[in-house]
């Protein structure tokens, strides 16, 4: 299947198989991907799949969709192709590229994935895309640690709610913390240690005390972090 990889910021937060005809990109919650910003639409753009490809269409957005750097309407995708709706940036993967991809790539933590050669173009299709309802977005991305000093023994200690002495080990090279559509943020291992960065919501995450700005902040052992009213400890042994 076709993948979208997401990122913000440099920083990869999700990465996603494409498996409906129709796939919805916005700010409203009913949106398959849902992508909690002002500068994106409440129904911004929608991905089309057909048998000979996929395809984006701008929904009339107030800032427009981009693919490449270059504003569309509706136009096919090749891999390697970037979508941007505001600051965030959708890389495309075709099937092919979506199986290399996972076989065989790995990237430096934090660093959006490189552009991959564009194929020729696809033919327009006849086909009619019919509506779904939406799916939850996965909360981890799979990439593999980059080789470096040994970071695998950190991780999340939940200290209010009902998740209260739970712990999410930090093995993935970003894990994404908090609920999609409401608050979301991102800690990334990178080559020295773990940064904390925002990704959506209107609230940034806390950490020891004081809301993050748009930088990503590096953690320590014991600092206290804060997201949607849940606070969390980041451990590292």
């Amino acid at each position: 299947m076709p993948k979208l990889i997401v990122s913000i910021d440099g920083v990869v937060i999700k990465e996603l198989q494409l498996t409906k005809d129709r796939t919805a990109l916005g700010r409203r919650p009913y949106n398959d991907i849902v992508i909690d910003n002002l500068a994106i639409s409440g129904e911004h753009a929608v991905l089309h799949m057909h048998p000979s490809g996929v395809e984006v269409e701008d929904l009339d957005s107030t800032n427009g969709t981009f693919v490449n750097g270059k504003a569309v309407q509706r136009q096919w995708l090749h891999g390697g192709d970037v979508i941007e709706l505001g600051k965030y940036k959708i890389r495309f993967l075709d099937e092919n590229e979506a199986e290399d991809y996972a076989k065989t790539m790995v990237f430096k933590p934090g660093m959006v994935p490189p552009a991959l050669p564009a194929r020729t173009a696809r033919p327009p299709s006849t086909s009619s895309a019919a509506t779904h309802a939406p799916s939850p977005v996965a909360g981890h991305s799979g990439y593999h640690a980059p080789t470096g000093p040994d970071l695998s023994n950190a991780c999340i200690r939940v200290l209010s709610g009902a998740a209260v002495g739970r712990e999410v080990p930090l093995t993935k090279v970003v894990t994404t913390i908090g609920k999609p559509g409401f608050a979301v943020a991102s800690i990334t291992r990178r080559q020295h240690g773990y940064v904390l960065a925002h990704v959506e919501g209107p609230d940034t995450p806390m950490h020891n005390g004081a809301h993050i700005g748009t930088d990503p902040v590096p953690l320590h052992h014991g600092d206290l972090l804060e997201l949607a009213g849940t606070e969390m400890q980041f451990v590292q042994h």
